[in-house]
């Protein structure tokens, strides 16, 4: 949630051109990891988030949410969910 409008549009477009921080970066890298190809999930990729400040609870929160929504999101979509009928 923000109240930057410049940031949402630039987040709706590529998160990789806005104007983040060292963290929400490395927030953003991991959650694109976990949702695009989730096997490939390492240790080190926790240990990246930990390296520039994120503790235990906080890397377990980013990744219950990016998983939460991965998975309704999969559900909305094996059930058509939001489109049109054919």
């Amino acid at each position: 949630m923000s109240l930057d409008d410049d940031l949402v549009e630039a987040l709706k477009g590529d998160w990789r051109t806005a104007e983040l921080d060292e963290q929400d970066r490395a927030m953003l890298e991991y959650v694109e990891k976990l949702t695009k190809n989730p096997s490939s999930m390492w240790r080190d990729d926790t240990d990246a988030l930990r390296a520039i400040g994120f503790d235990d609870t906080a890397v377990l929160q980013i990744t219950l949410i990016a998983s939460f929504f991965n998975y309704i999101n999969r559900v909305a979509d094996a059930l058509g969910v939001g489109r049109e009928e054919k």
